[in-house]
C-alpha cells in the first residue's frame, strides 16, 4: 500500500480515531513496514479533510465501538 500512496493514486487513509486527535492541517507520517520491519522509507502527507464516523464493515466492532474512526484525505 505504501507505493501506491506514494505515487499518489491513494489519496486517503482509514485510521482507528483513538487518541491522536488528527485535524486538518496536521502532517501524516507514513512508515513502510515488510515482514513486520520497518524499510526505513517514510512519506509526509498533510491531512486536508477528515470524515469521522462509526459506519465501517472491515474494523474490529469493539475499536469502532469504542473509538469510531477517521477518513483522512492526504496531500
Amino acid at each position: 500500500m505504501f507505493d501506491v500512496i506514494n505515487s499518489g493514486k491513494k489519496k486517503f487513509e482509514v485510521r482507528i480515531e483513538d487518541d491522536c486527535k488528527f485535524n486538518e492541517g496536521d502532517i501524516l507520517i507514513l512508515k513502510e513496514f515488510e515482514d513486520n520491519k520497518f524499510t526505513g522509507r517514510e512519506l509526509r502527507k498533510e491531512i486536508t479533510f477528515i470524515l469521522r464516523t462509526k459506519e465501517c464493515g472491515f474494523l474490529k466492532e469493539d475499536d469502532i465501538n469504542k473509538y469510531g474512526f477517521s477518513i483522512l484525505s492526504l496531500k
